[in-house]
């Protein structure tokens, strides 16, 4: 990727008023692509979490000055999807130059572009207790980084991002208000910043 460290989830490009380089934009979705593609040829379920889904909300596309894509999937899945499985054995797996690997911030996986190209989607066990799907690993400076009721994955529901029909939790809006909050498919924000944003 062509932009350097991330602070307090605003990548440096940010500061210095600009978006997302149009070559990490175009990595990213290709990346995404090929994680979708994956998932849905190993028919294991998975749905877009996070500014992901408010990207798809909001544009059909990734946010602007996004840099990662997220998405959860069902813990006891894991071993079913082979490109998770491995890297779970073995630490790491490349496939077509995608790199699969174990993250080192907590119990998640990732895909990476390549192995020099670092721009990546972040993905997300959950696992179903009392009716609330939980995981195993939080981020204390991600507000929208929380549980949520089992029933908005009954039934996944279709939604378009990134040039493709993708999986999302049903009645996405209601679930976006539950992770950021009321309005904030209509209210962008810069990441980490209280100052409203007009990205057209």
């Amino acid at each position: 990727r062509c932009f350097g460290t991330v602070h307090h989830d605003s990548p440096d490009y940010i500061f210095q008023g600009r978006w997302t380089p149009p070559c990490c934009l175009k990595h990213l979705r290709e990346t995404a692509a090929y994680v979708f593609r994956t998932f849905a040829a190993a028919h294991v379920p998975y749905w877009l979490e996070g500014g992901s889904l408010l990207g798809a909300a909001r544009h059909a596309d990734l946010i602007p000055w996004d840099y990662d894509v997220d998405i959860g999937m069902h813990l006891k899945d894991v071993a079913d999807l082979p490109p998770l499985r491995k890297a779970q054995q073995e630490g790491r797996f490349v496939d077509r130059g995608f790199v699969w690997e174990k993250a080192a911030e907590g119990d998640f996986f990732r895909v990476q572009y390549s192995a020099t190209n670092r721009v990546h989607v972040d993905i997300f066990p959950f696992y179903e207790k009392n009716g609330v799907m939980t995981k195993n690993t939080w981020f204390e400076t991600h507000p929208q980084d929380r549980e949520f009721p089992a029933h908005f994955l009954k039934p996944l529901e279709n939604i378009s991002f990134v040039g493709m029909d993708v999986l999302a939790p049903n009645n996405h809006v209601r679930f976006l208000e539950l992770k950021f909050g009321a309005g904030v498919v209509n209210n962008p924000r810069y990441p980490g910043q209280a100052k409203d944003m007009n990205p057209a």
